[in-house]
């Protein structure tokens, strides 16, 4: 009996090692990585590349691109920056003033113009000299000029001074301002300069608006006196002078003796006054020396 009750618990046994053997492996509890970083393995990589669905770039509109703010340019804001100017020191009169050249003080000559003498020692202060003196100090004592040259006219006039157009920082053509507003005669000596039309044009509009030096009231155009003349001085009887010159810009009643320094081999007489500006038809004016 007993020998049967062991052989029965060894078959048992037996058994429990039989299906330990066989039995599948328990399944080990998978740890999921929270770490940041997790490296993939090759199967992850294969498996993730099989399932994900290509990504097409959305088209993106292109973006607008910011202006930059520019700083103005002198030149153009300020057309005067582009030029250098001088100090004006002083005015001897109305067509002649004092620079200071890079330190060094030079004498202008103003080209084209011609004002009323008030400091040549021999001559009397002329009609309207000193105001057209006087309108030169307001206009540019204290101020800074450019100057502009003329190859036509050369460097320097007789007497050494420079010649030259002056123009304010403000841009105030000086020369054809002074014609313009009566305070000075336009002036053409031998040869014709760049703004010769530009300034007769200037005094043709002082003349027929009677400004400055050409007011009935003041010297009619007859700036060789020292008082004011009146048109009837001028149309008196007898003949009238004038030079065929082409730079010539005055006549002559016989009773004034300034015709008699014009050259004889330009000199012309008229037997009226009519008869003379009929023949030299341009802006000549009546003069007295």
């Amino acid at each position: 009996m007993l020998k049967k009750i062991l052989y029965g618990l060894g078959g048992i046994f037996l058994l429990f090692i039989v299906i330990g053997i066989f039995a599948p492996a328990p399944k080990q509890e998978v740890v999921q990585n929270t770490e940041p970083s997790k490296q993939l393995t090759t199967e992850n990589v294969e498996v993730e590349a099989t399932t994900s669905v290509p990504i097409t770039p959305k088209s993106e509109s292109p973006k607008p691109v910011e202006a930059k703010a520019t700083q103005p340019n002198p030149s153009t804001t300020n057309p005067a920056s582009q030029y250098t100017y001088y100090s004006v020191i002083s005015v001897v009169d109305g067509d002649t003033i004092k620079v200071n050249i890079n330190g060094t003080v030079e004498t202008l000559r103003l080209i084209g113009m011609d004002t009323p003498e008030t400091v040549d020692p021999r001559k009397p202060v002329q009609c309207f000299g000193k105001e057209a003196s006087n309108k030169a100090k307001e206009l540019l004592v204290g101020t800074k000029v450019r100057l502009e040259k003329d190859s036509t006219q050369g460097e320097l006039d007789k007497y050494g001074r420079t010649l030259a157009y002056v123009y304010r920082e403000d841009g105030l053509f000086y020369n054809k301002h002074m014609i313009e507003q009566g305070y000075a005669h336009e002036y053409t000596y031998n040869t014709p300069y760049k703004y010769q039309a530009e300034f007769k044009a200037a005094q043709k509009s002082a003349q027929e608006n009677q400004r400055g030096l050409w007011s009935s009231t003041t010297c009619n155009g007859y700036t060789t006196s020292t008082t004011t003349s009146q048109p009837s001085a001028i149309q008196s009887t007898g003949k009238y002078y004038t030079s065929s010159h082409y730079s010539a810009k005055y006549y002559y009643p016989e009773s004034c003796d300034g015709w008699q320094s014009l050259s004889a081999s330009y000199l012309k007489s008229f037997d009226t006054l009519e008869a003379l500006l009929a023949k030299y038809q341009r802006d000549l004016s009546p003069q007295c020396q």
